[in-house]
């Protein structure tokens, strides 16, 4: 089953109210409402897209080891993934479509980093449960993800929910207190510095497959060849 498959699977499972989350049906309505409220703002219109370059990152891995975009690029092209947190399930799944991917990824010459806002300790953590090969790094703030323009606010009331509902404080989690998150996010940059794949969708419970990677790489791979 492919990743889209996975996801829509889960979602009707949790909407249902079913294991291991049994999620009171209270909850759908407001975040839905999110979504569509991040949906309707154009959000995702303003985000980097395909053609654009790609804005240079430094960032600290869980171990506190300083990983960079350009050390990365001068090796190939790089796969990048934003990932909001632990804490979400549709992330987590998508991380573990991206690790079953990495094999054929790194065969294509290219390397695959994650960024995400949350603490190091969290990062471990996902690194760890997920069975990841490849880091994920610490952006506090989500200022390369601004950099990118898919940083976002949750609402007051989105807030609330997640903080009563399920006791999930993204100040801690993220150990800032801005409230802010990536919108999920693909991107393929190449040696250029420039944008050759960019995936981006307000609704976080909709991933793409990987595979979707493999023709950018493969066109990539016969260039540097």
């Amino acid at each position: 089953m492919k990743l889209p498959e996975k996801l829509a699977e889960f979602r009707r499972n949790f909407e249902a109210g079913g294991p291991p989350y049994n999620a009171p049906a209270h909850i759908h309505p407001p975040m839905h409402r999110a979504t569509a409220e991040l949906i309707v703002s154009g959000a995702a219109d303003k985000a980097l897209k395909v053609g654009d370059r790609a804005p240079t990152f430094a960032l600290n891995d869980p171990e506190g080891n300083p990983v960079s975009s350009a050390d990365l690029l001068a090796q190939g092209p790089l796969v990048v993934t934003f990932y909001r947190g632990v804490w979400c399930p549709y992330c987590n799944m998508d991380l573990q479509a991206l690790q079953e991917a990495l094999p054929k990824i790194r065969g294509l010459g290219a390397d695959l980093v994650a960024i995400s806002p949350q603490t190091a300790p969290n990062s471990r953590r996902s690194q760890r449960e997920n069975h990841l090969d490849f880091p994920i790094l610490s952006d506090k703030g989500n200022e390369v993800a601004d950099a990118f323009q898919l940083r976002f606010e949750l609402p007051d009331y989105l807030q609330e929910l997640y903080k009563t509902v399920f006791s999930n404080d993204l100040a801690v989690a993220n150990g800032e207190p801005s409230w802010t998150l990536p919108m999920p996010a693909r991107y393929v940059i190449g040696q250029d510095g420039v944008i050759h794949y960019a995936e981006v969708n307000p609704d976080y419970t909709t991933r793409p497959d990987p595979e979707e990677l493999y023709p950018v790489l493969e066109k990539l791979a016969k260039v540097r060849a």
